[in-house]
């Protein structure tokens, strides 16, 4: 079921998988956007109900103005109270990862796991790929025909638009994104207190493996890491790994 709400006069969409379990907020990253869940909520049901966000610029939501690390958070925390079910687990990748371990250590009291997919303490987002993306194509077969090895990761964004065939994200804004993800933000991933899964992609060419090791270092006793045979989109490359690794994770008493 598709779901809206607003912030500030922008519209958020959603995605409730739906389903008996319990709730889990899924976050996804760039290029990408709620239904990139789609695999993830049949493999997790029916224990949990995934609710995935279509984050600014993203998907079904409207662009926006700003896409600063301060905006990304206070969408999830609107998100999370528009849905009105209390304290749940939130799961993100990459964009989505680093907004959900701001989110959890920002708000405690809101978010009693987390899961965090290939994404660091300290980003150096490189956006070259994001400008060489084509901005429109005749057809779908076209645009992903241009896109080659990389058309699987984003497919779940493409759209037709009078133009031809694009993306639901914009260029401009996914680069001001980018950009805005870069830092250190180690204050962030420490201050987190609740449990925590860090998932990395042995393959990945965003998180390192010492990187993500020094992580789980620095949250001594609180976080452990999961490493899986994939790239940086693990829950694509390893689909049935990561829901086993994810499922097992929140099954455990808190």
């Amino acid at each position: 079921m598709r779901g809206f709400f607003t912030v500030e006069g922008r519209k958020l969409s959603y995605l409730d998988f739906g389903g008996p379990g319990a709730p889990l907020l899924a976050l996804h990253g760039h290029y990408n956007e709620a239904s990139a869940f789609a695999p993830l909520a049949e493999a997790l049901a029916p224990r949990w109900r995934v609710i995935a966000l279509d984050q600014r610029g993203h998907g079904e939501s409207d662009r926006a103005e700003s896409y600063g690390r301060d905006d990304y958070v206070a969408d999830v925390d609107a998100f999370h109270r528009h849905l009105g079910i209390g304290p749940a687990p939130v799961l993100g990748h990459s964009l989505g990862g680093m907004n959900a371990y701001q989110y959890a250590g920002r708000h405690p009291d809101r978010v009693t796991a987390l899961v965090v997919e290939d994404i660091g303490a300290v980003v150096n987002c490189d956006w070259s790929f994001t400008t060489s993306l084509p901005r429109h194509a005749p057809s779908r077969d076209a645009l992903a025909s241009a896109l080659g090895a990389a058309a699987p990761y984003l497919e779940c964004s493409f759209r037709q638009s009078k133009d031809g065939w694009g993306f639901s994200f914009d260029t401009d804004d996914t680069v001001a994104s980018q950009k805005a993800l870069n830092g250190d933000h180690w204050k962030d991933w420490v201050s987190v207190d609740c449990p925590t899964l860090l998932i990395h992609g042995t393959r990945s060419d965003e998180l390192t493996a010492a990187h993500a090791r020094e992580m789980i270092t620095r949250r001594a006793g609180q976080a452990r890491l999961a490493e899986l045979p994939a790239g940086h989109v693990v829950h694509h490359d390893a689909q049935a790994e990561f829901a086993a690794v994810v499922s097992n994770f929140l099954s455990e008493p808190g």
